[in-house]
């Protein structure tokens, strides 16, 4: 069952992945000085993620709901988007099923790469380290001064009685 679980993420980041690219094809940019105010749907892509360390290349939709994470990871509602000036990106994933994305999260090490790529631009951050917690800990999304960002998926691998959190700061 774990196995076949793939199968439809795949086929969901394919599609999402088309059409992306359409987006990153026609970049926005910003008005200088103004907030940006961008409204995305639940399942919609708002980004790419990508972290070198454990070759993990996907895109990341809007939502975390159980039907968003099937297609990929997703973007904590009401946390910070990459291309705000201050607050946390918040971005959940699966780690043992829907193509385990977040699978190897426990391998990154303090300074490795996380580059979110969206339709304003490319956003690197850095790991400042990592944690585990109770799945009620939500201060884990609690918003930041500097502009960060928080990676969440189950701990330890296999069950959902803990949660495994990257911290990264944006470079």
């Amino acid at each position: 069952m774990l196995w076949g679980t793939g199968l439809t993420t795949n086929r969901a980041q394919h599609q999402l992945r088309a059409e992306f690219d359409q987006v990153l094809r026609h970049p926005a940019i910003p008005p200088p000085g103004k907030p940006l105010v961008v409204h995305f749907r639940e399942g919609q892509p708002i980004a790419i993620i990508r972290i070198p360390r454990i070759g993990l290349d996907m895109v990341v939709v809007q939502g975390t709901s159980g039907a968003d994470l099937q297609n990929g990871p997703g973007h904590y509602a009401g946390t910070a988007y990459p291309w705000d000036p201050r607050g946390r990106v918040g971005i959940a994933g699966h780690r043992t099923t829907y193509l385990h994305p977040f699978w190897s999260i426990d391998e990154l090490h303090r300074g490795d790469l996380i580059e979110l790529q969206t339709r304003f631009g490319t956003f690197d951050y850095r790991v400042t380290g990592s944690r585990t917690v109770l799945p009620t800990a939500t201060w884990v999304l609690t918003q930041t001064r500097a502009p960060t960002l928080v990676l969440t998926t189950c701990t330890p691998r296999f069950s959902a009685s803990r949660r495994l959190i990257v911290f990264a700061a944006r470079t």
